[in-house]
C-alpha cells in the first residue's frame, strides 16, 4: 500500500538547479547563489516532520520513493530508494541523492534524477518567488 506525503513550497530567484548529484528542498525562506542543488524554499516540512509510519517504510531497501514537484502546470518527477540508514531527522532539508550516501538530511538514495535533470521550463518557473509549488512524495513497496 503506497503512502503519500504532501506539502507546499515556494520558488526563489536564486534557484540554479545545476548540481550533478543531488536536489534539495528547504524550509528556509532565503537561498544564496551558492545553493546550486536547492530547488524550492519555504517547504512545509523537513524530514523530521514525516510521519513515523512513513519513516519506517523509507528505511527498507525495497521501498521505491517517488518525488513529484508541480509548479504551474509543469511536473518534475524523480525516483529513488529507501535504505535502513536513512535517519529522517533533519527539520529543515530533504536531499535526494544519486549516490548511496545517507545522513539525517537524506530523503532517498539512488535517485534517477538530480538538479541538472530538471527541465529548463520547470527551473524557470521555480525562479519565480511568487510560485506556489506542490510537492508529493510517494513511498511504495
Amino acid at each position: 500500500m503506497p503512502f503519500s506525503v504532501k506539502f507546499t513550497a515556494r520558488g526563489h530567484p536564486n534557484v540554479k538547479s545545476t548540481h550533478k548529484t543531488t536536489f534539495m528542498t528547504t524550509t528556509e525562506d532565503e537561498l544564496s547563489t551558492r545553493g546550486d542543488c536547492i530547488i524550492v524554499v519555504g517547504a512545509g516540512m523537513g524530514l523530521k516532520d514525516i510521519p513515523d509510519e512513513v519513516k519506517r517504510l523509507a528505511r527498507e531497501y525495497d521501498t521505491r520513493i517517488t518525488f513529484r514537484l508541480t509548479v504551474d502546470d509543469l511536473v518534475f518527477e524523480a525516483q529513488g530508494y529507501g535504505h535502513p540508514h536513512l535517519g529522517y531527522t533533519d527539520p529543515i532539508d530533504m536531499v535526494a541523492r544519486r549516490s548511496s550516501f545517507t545522513c539525517g538530511r537524506t530523503l532517498m538514495i539512488g535517485s534517477d534524477k538530480t538538479s541538472v535533470d530538471i527541465p529548463e521550463a520547470v527551473v524557470i518557473a521555480l525562479k519565480n518567488s511568487d510560485a506556489v509549488v506542490q510537492v508529493e512524495i510517494v513511498y511504495e513497496k
